[in-house]
């Protein structure tokens, strides 16, 4: 069976997707998600200039070889932009492989080794009163995992932050505007503030609610161990990148000080990224999304090395992850014995016109189909009628100016 062509589109349902449409000589097709939030057409360039020239003809089950093909033979490896390309073509044709078996993708990855995928969602406030009413909102909605973004006082916008009753899927960070919006940041003010919130939270909510918090890179690493020995007597679910870390040692100081499980690496795209973290047992999630980190041939690799260390996969799934990138995610999930948590944000409402799904939620947790492949498909009629729109993400600048990570 070999590839007979390549297509990649771009769409705006709500927020941008870009999706890659493989054919085989067979007809069979497969679809594979390349969105990068924020630079989305270098993706297409490289897609459609670079990648697809070279697909038509090769053998469509070959996925292993395909994928080394493309990342080894660019010579110029890693980075956002190549492995998002590289993730889309190994999506595409593991959607492919497992139409052709006529079994759901997580069949051909070793059968299911659970029955659903818990999963956790977004609670925000402005203010902490604000902030409790999400929470009660997703505790209504059957979740039993919920992570906490409050704003912090003094401080116009903060990540994570768009105010009570909103839907699960409604942050969008990315704004459409000819230059990137610039939120302002305090640490110190932050860090006299969230130990309240997670006190306040706590004990409106009780012990049985799992909190998580995602700090968004902005700490020093000893910044990062004060917080989570603050935050100890309200037993987080997890810290999420407590601190930038391209600087993968830097995590052993904020290790030594605080028991607080640690999550890592939506901004990584190499199992190379993880080497120390994973070794030396500095986190306890890997937190990469299949569409941004090579694939689901990539993941399952990065999988199966954490579970060498009892480190569990928790997959990035915002809603700027197209739903077959989230498809991709959930059957890896459902497969790997060392899963730990799924992120749920759900797609905007006009995404659906385009990405027909096969999973469900219900009660906390995720549902696979038994559907053959992914379980997704693309409305390409009706994603044409939502053309791409330029945005950025913001950035984030300190009281005295100085750019600071967002």
């Amino acid at each position: 069976m070999k590839i007979e062509s390549a297509e990649v589109f771009v769409a705006s349902p709500g927020r941008n997707y870009v999706t890659l449409k493989l054919t085989t000589d067979t007809g069979l097709t497969g679809l594979g998600d390349a969105t990068l939030n924020g630079r989305e057409l270098a993706v297409v360039a490289y897609l459609q200039e670079h990648v697809a020239p070279l697909l038509v003809g090769r053998d469509a089950h070959a996925i292993e070889d395909t994928w080394q093909y493309l990342y080894r033979g660019a010579y110029w490896r890693r980075g956002p932009v190549t492995m998002a390309a590289i993730a889309a073509v190994d999506m595409a044709l593991w959607d492919i492989k497992a139409k052709a078996a006529q079994m759901p993708l997580y069949q051909l990855l070793g059968g299911p080794s659970r029955t659903k995928l818990r999963a956790y969602a977004h609670a925000t406030g402005w203010s902490t009163g604000e902030l409790i009413a999400s929470v009660q909102q997703r505790i209504d909605e059957g979740f039993t995992a919920v992570r906490i973004q409050p704003g912090v006082p003094g401080l116009n916008r903060t990540y994570g932050v768009n105010g009570a009753g909103s839907a699960l899927g409604a942050y969008e960070p990315a704004a459409r505007l000819a230059l990137p919006e610039e939120e302002d940041w305090d640490t110190s003010a932050y860090m006299r503030h969230i130990p309240g919130v997670f006190g306040t939270v706590r004990d409106k909510f009780g012990p049985e609610i799992d909190l998580l918090h995602d700090v968004h890179h902005r700490l020093t690493p000893i910044q990062a161990a004060k917080l989570g020995a603050a935050l100890e007597p309200f037993n987080p679910f997890w810290l999420e990148d407590v601190t930038p870390a391209e600087n993968q040692a830097a995590l052993s100081l904020v290790r030594t000080h605080t028991t607080v499980p640690l999550a890592i690496g939506e901004t990584f795209n190499s199992i190379f990224d993880y080497q120390i973290l994973i070794r030396d047992q500095l986190i306890d999630y890997v937190r990469s999304a299949v569409t941004h980190a090579g694939g689901i041939t990539a993941m399952r690799k990065l999988a199966d090395y954490a579970a060498l260390y009892q480190i569990k996969l928790a997959i990035h799934g915002p809603s700027d992850i197209s739903p077959v990138g989230f498809a991709a995610a959930l059957h890896l999930d459902l497969a790997v014995h060392n899963f730990g948590i799924q992120e749920y944000m759900m797609h905007p409402v006009q995404a659906r016109d385009v990405f027909d799904v096969d999973y469900t939620y219900a009660d906390g947790a995720l549902y696979l189909s038994d559907s053959p492949g992914l379980g997704v498909r693309y409305d390409e009629t009706a994603a044409a009628a939502y053309p791409y729109e330029r945005a950025y993400l913001p950035v984030n600048r300190l009281k005295d100016g100085t750019l600071h990570d967002w």
